[in-house]
């Protein structure tokens, strides 16, 4: 595990534009041992700081998962295109071996994944005052059917609302137990889910919009479109994020 941490430690990363464009997007999980938290995040800060000191130019988001199983952290970032990961970043590997010793021995395991945006299923705009995010991963079982309801339901959406809801990902390889899709949905805080939730969910708009058969017929297609999913609040750490 030790090669993997160095290598996601030194990917380069980029800010993301206030325009949800089309992007590549890198997430590494790490998943802390239990009463190592306070360890590894000072680990992290202490990695960022020599980053920053070897005037490195990458940024990334730092983020805690709220729900779920063991302390789990990511690290996120994203990047043009494929090329961008042949660039060295002597900044990373300048820094390597303060992750060896600060950051490594807390960690319990990592995972990392590729995904690419899909702006024509998301809102067009980025919000700038993200705390939270809501993140709903897809695990598919049709994919020409999942994408058939998502640019319907999207459009319906958008029609009535003025524009789509949430930002829509792919991913790109990984696991037989990793997810295919993924929405998230930015918040500024807790207080705002709770104003978000006071709107109609998107099925259900879909059928006050278009009546109850073509709404039957839509989650009938649903049923046979996905296999599983599942979701995660990611609280945003400001000091831990470049």
């Amino acid at each position: 595990m030790n090669q993997l941490f160095i290598i996601l430690l030194v990917l380069p990363l980029m800010a993301m534009s206030q325009t949800f464009e089309k992007k590549m997007f890198s997430m590494t999980e790490f998943t802390v041992k239990q009463g190592h938290t306070a360890q590894f995040m000072e680990g992290v800060k202490k990695w960022k700081e020599c980053y920053n000191e070897n005037e490195g130019t990458n940024s990334w988001g730092f983020w805690s998962r709220v729900q779920g199983e063991n302390n789990v952290y990511g690290v996120t970032g994203y990047m043009p295109n494929w090329a961008d990961m042949d660039k060295e970043d002597m900044a990373g590997k300048s820094c390597r071996m303060l992750a060896m010793t600060f950051i490594v021995p807390h960690v319990e395991k990592s995972h990392y994944s590729i995904s690419k945006t899909l702006p024509d299923w998301s809102k067009k705009t980025l919000a700038t005052d993200v705390k939270l995010v809501w993140a709903t991963y897809f695990k598919v079982k049709n994919g020409a059917l999942f994408s058939e309801i998502i640019k319907e339901v999207t459009t319906t959406i958008a029609a009535e609302e003025g524009e789509a809801r949430g930002y829509w990902y792919s991913f790109m390889g990984g696991g037989e137990d990793d997810p295919n899709y993924m929405v998230t949905d930015l918040f500024s805080s807790y207080a705002a889910i709770d104003e978000d939730d006071k709107k109609d969910g998107p099925f259900a708009l879909y059928k006050k919009v278009h009546g109850d058969k073509k709404a039957k017929q839509m989650m009938e297609k649903w049923s046979m479109a996905i296999g599983s999913s599942w979701s995660y609040i990611w609280e945003f750490n400001e000091e831990l994020s470049n």
